[in-house]
């Protein structure tokens, strides 16, 4: 069982391909920063079972993940919260077959939503096999990580002292 009051942050994506890659640029630029303990930091393929079972249990869950928008503009960020209920269909669908859509109502269906879930989506430009982040997507990785510093600080200053 997970500890009560975790910080779930989950970069989900393919660094091998492209702009997919970004919730896993961000989660690397998280790790060299000074976060609470409660403050978990984890990679995901996408894939709905792996994602419940990383952030089950969590007080809050960031999720970062790369987005299709049609029309899109590379770099453009979508900032989605979910408390106890259905999670709005954005205007993007994730950059995998099966997305965070439907993670989180498989989550709801089975009662394992965390308390709080916010997730960005960020939209890409390509992702084709390769390694690197297109020019917009790469500039949406530092107000990223400040954004979801900001979510872990909140909620850790909304819980108060341990």
């Amino acid at each position: 069982m997970q500890r009560p009051g975790r910080i779930a942050v989950i970069g989900v994506g393919n660094e091998f391909r492209r702009d997919d890659g970004v919730g896993w640029a961000v989660l690397a630029r998280l790790s060299e920063r000074s976060l609470p303990p409660e403050a978990h930091l984890a990679t995901c393929d996408g894939d709905p079972g792996r994602l419940i079972g990383l952030w089950e249990g969590a007080r809050l869950a960031v999720v970062v993940d790369a987005a299709h928008a049609h029309p899109g503009t590379p770099g453009r960020v979508h900032r989605l919260e979910l408390d106890a209920g259905l999670l709005d269909r954005p205007p993007t669908t994730s950059s995998h077959g099966l997305g965070l859509g439907e993670a989180v109502e498989l989550a709801r269906v089975l009662g394992l939503l965390p308390q709080h879930l916010v997730a960005y989506a960020v939209e890409g430009a390509d992702s084709t096999l390769g390694t690197g982040l297109s020019p917009a997507v790469a500039d949406a990785v530092a107000p990223l990580v400040e954004a979801v510093e900001g979510e872990i600080a909140r909620s850790a200053a909304a819980r108060g002292p341990a």
